[in-house]
Formats: structure tokens, sequence, C-alpha cells
């Protein structure tokens, strides 16, 4: 899962040339050195760390439970109705309530104890896949319910998303936060590997009812996890104390950083228009490649390799980089698109893997840009809005998604999905090309060369300091 903020001192930029980025943004002096958190301890450093290997384990556990179920719930939408336009609807419902609420999640989890607040939403997820375990194996299941499920577990997940990851520093502190951040990517991932597979297999065999249970007994692994944890090893974070317009002041906060706005942008017009694979697959699998359960379960688990690989080369990158965010958005945009015309199911099922890696890049770098770039105190209501551009577009995106690919098949509907990704990349790197000029810079100390976003110099205004750093 992507996880992000909170921390005790103010963010660390991801190198020099970032600290002269933001000073020049907000038209202050750059600070002569600046640390580099994540920069050493290989690839699992975080893993040295208790507390952050129980939270690990719980999730390595409840997140196979989670594409169990996933799988399972778009097959089972799809064998009620016959239709992707359902399936796109089940999956809009599960996003709505973080679009409509999401950015009053991130002012609960700025404001509450983050790892009390988890125990009570791992709790509540668990119970949403119970009840539908109870349904689909009693036979007196029907499409609403899994609507009604589906609208449930986002209400629950708006809470539980910026808690999470504002949670994630907490346990490893900032100089581990990137490596850990990309690690719950790769636990994300992994699990990605092994549930579809096992969904596949139970679907076929059992049913999908026996998919919800194992999901909802999962999350017990989680919330032992949360309450295992030793109090004193975890790192202090100051809440934000009650207060009116707080939720305005978060999004006054972002309106006024390029380097925040620009990013969720670019995730916005993705997660909306280039992230609805369940939709896209179940239709390949049922109308293209008159297929079953078990194939739609191997394409999931081949994307969800490219994305572990995604996941552990980012926890072994140094930096996040605005300019990788957007090559990757569209490198993915473009294998979207040669996806959709491939001629043969191998063809089409070797693509997911690139498609798998470069989706995950796009995650990873633009939460840890957004987390690393934010003040502690504002990073739930940040992450918040991130995670409601990036997900809670979906209840626009895939009803409308799910009718393009009823009416005119899978492959138009995932070519014009690509289409968009492509042109959002383009468009937010033109922009960024403007306010930010692309500059080299040669780091002696490392040995390497390597492109970073800057502000344009404006003669009328030039922080002296920070633009004769940069230069």
């Amino acid at each position: 899962m992507s996880t992000g903020p909170g921390a005790d001192s103010a963010p660390a930029p991801n190198s020099h040339d970032d600290a002269v980025r933001s000073a020049a943004l907000h038209h202050k002096p750059a600070p002569a050195t600046s640390p580099e958190p994540g920069s050493k301890g290989g690839t699992f450093s975080s893993l040295r760390i208790r507390n952050y290997r129980l939270f690990a384990t719980g999730q390595v556990v409840s997140n196979t439970g989670t594409w169990m179920q996933r799988i399972a719930q778009d097959w089972l939408v799809l064998s009620l109705t016959g239709s992707s336009a359902a399936v796109g609807i089940t999956t809009a419902l599960q996003f709505l309530p973080m679009l409509l609420f999401g950015l009053y999640g991130g002012v609960i989890a700025d404001r509450c104890p983050k790892r009390r607040l988890l125990v009570l939403t791992q709790a509540a997820m668990g119970l949403t896949g119970l009840a539908l375990a109870v349904l689909t194996l009693s036979g007196h299941v029907q499409v609403w319910h899994v609507y009604l499920t589906a609208f449930v577990l986002g209400l629950v997940t708006v809470v539980d998303n910026p808690a999470r990851q504002a949670f994630v520093v907490e346990m490893v502190g900032p100089a581990d936060l990137r490596n850990a951040v990309s690690l719950n990517s790769a636990n994300f991932q992994s699990a990605r590997l092994i549930g579809p597979a096992v969904a596949g297999v139970l679907i076929t065999a059992v049913g999908s009812g026996w998919a919800f249970l194992l999901n909802g007994l999962s999350f017990v692994a989680p919330i032992a996890g949360l309450l295992l944890m030793r109090t004193a090893e975890l790192h202090k974070v100051d809440r934000a104390p009650r207060g009116k317009g707080q939720l305005r002041e978060g999004l006054r906060y972002v309106a006024g950083r390029p380097d925040l706005v620009w990013p969720i942008v670019l995730v916005g017009f993705i997660g909306t228009f280039g992230f609805n694979f369940p939709i896209w697959l179940t239709a390949f699998v049922n109308d293209v490649f008159h297929a079953g359960a078990g194939t739609y379960g191997l394409l999931n688990t081949l994307m969800a390799g490219g994305s572990l690989v995604g996941a552990l080369l980012a926890a072994r990158r140094g930096s996040s980089r605005l300019r990788l965010l957007v090559g990757a958005a569209l490198l993915f945009g473009l294998l979207e698109i040669t996806a959709a015309l491939a001629p043969s199911y191998w063809v089409f099922a070797a693509l997911l893997v690139p498609i798998g890696m470069f989706g995950l890049t796009i995650n990873v770098t633009a939460n840890t840009s957004i987390q690393l770039a934010t003040d502690p105190a504002m990073r739930g209501r940040v992450m918040s809005l991130f995670m409601m551009v990036f997900v809670g577009g979906t209840p626009v995106g895939a009803p409308l998604v799910g009718w393009v690919t009823d009416a005119y098949g899978a492959r138009v509907g995932f070519l014009a999905g690509g289409a968009v990704a492509t042109l959002a990349a383009v468009g937010v790197g033109l922009v960024l090309a403007r306010v930010g000029g692309l500059r080299l810079k040669i780091d002696l100390r490392r040995g390497r060369t390597h492109v970073a976003f800057v502000p344009r110099e404006r003669p009328e205004a030039q922080p002296a300091e920070g633009l004769a750093a940069a230069a």
C-alpha cells in the first residue's frame, strides 16, 4: 500500500537541488547543505526497526486478503450482471467516499492518535469482508449488497488511508521514510502476486464467498501488529490542535506550492482514467480472450510482478524527481495504448509487467515527493488531498470507462485510458518545463549527473542566495 506522512522535524528535501527549488518557490535562501533521507542503509533498511517489522508483517497478510477480495468482488459482480459497467460502478462506489470526504479524513488523521485510529479502521474493514462472506456463502447475495459493502469499505478508507500513511514516519522516522514508503508498496505488490492467484483457484473450486471470508479474517494480523508495538520506540509527532478552518488552511497551503500542485494534477488524471484495470482486465478476459477467473487472476499476478519490481527499484533509489514522475507517466500511457492493440493473449499479458512497473513508479515517486516537501503538521491533509485526487477520481472515471468499454469494446476502452494518461504526462511536463527549467548539475561527491526541475530565474525578483547556489 502506498504510505507516508508525518515527522517530528521539517521534511528533509531530496537533495541540495530540491532545497534550492523549494527555496526559490518560497523566495527563501537555500540551505548550504541538506540531509538525504533514505540515501543509506540498503533496499530493506526500514525492516531493522521492530515496530515497522510488525506493521509490515501484518500488512502483507491483510493485503493478500484484500487482493483476494478485489478479484472475487469483480468476478462476482460480472457473474451477477454480465456488465463491465457494473464492475465500474462497484469500483466507483468504493472510491466515492474518498472523493466526497477525503479531505475530512486528513483533518481527523492530523488530530488523532494514528495507531488507535488504525486499530479501529482495520477492524471495520475486516467486518465488511465477513459480512460479504456471510451473504455470498448463504446464497443470498445480490449486486446491491456488493455495492453497499464497497461503499462502506470506502467510508472506512477515508480515515484509514491518511492515518496509515501518516503513521509510517512515526515508526521509522524521517530518515527512512522514502525507503519505508517503497517497501510498503513492495509489500502490497507482493500480496498482489499471491492474492489473485489464490482467489482464482478459490473462485473456480468453491466460489467467491471463501475469498471474502479469508479476507475478513486476515485483518487479525495487522491489528495484532499494531497492539504489539512499543510505544516508547515511536517517533513523536505533534498533532494538529482542533480549530476552525483547518480544511481551508490545507487547501491554501497546497495551492501556494507548485511543487505539490502539479504532481497531484498528474496523478489525478492517471488515477481517474489510467488505473481502471478491474474494468479492462475483466472485459479482456471475458470478451476478447473468452477465458475464466483463473486467467483474470493470472493477469493481475503478472501486473503485480511488474509493480513489485518497480517498488524494489524505488526502495533502492536515493531520490524522487519530478522528471522521473513525468517520464514514468508518459511511458505508462504509451504502454497502455500498445497493450490495447496487442494482437495476442501472450503479448497482452507480457505488456502488463512493465505497465505495473511504471504505474507503481508513478505512485511511489509522487507519494514520497509530496510527503518530503510538506510540513509535518500539514501532512495528513496534504496526503488526503493526494489520495482524494488519485483514487477519488475513480467514481468519475470508472463508470465512464466502463460505459466506453461496454459500448465500443475492451480495446477501445483501454486505449482511451492510455491516451488520457499520455496527454496528461505531456501537458504537465510542458507546464513544469515552463515553471521550472531543466537544469543539469554534476554531483562531485557521488560522481554522477542528475537533472532536476528548478524555478526559472526572474531578474526582477531573484532570491540571491538560492539562485546563486543553483547556478
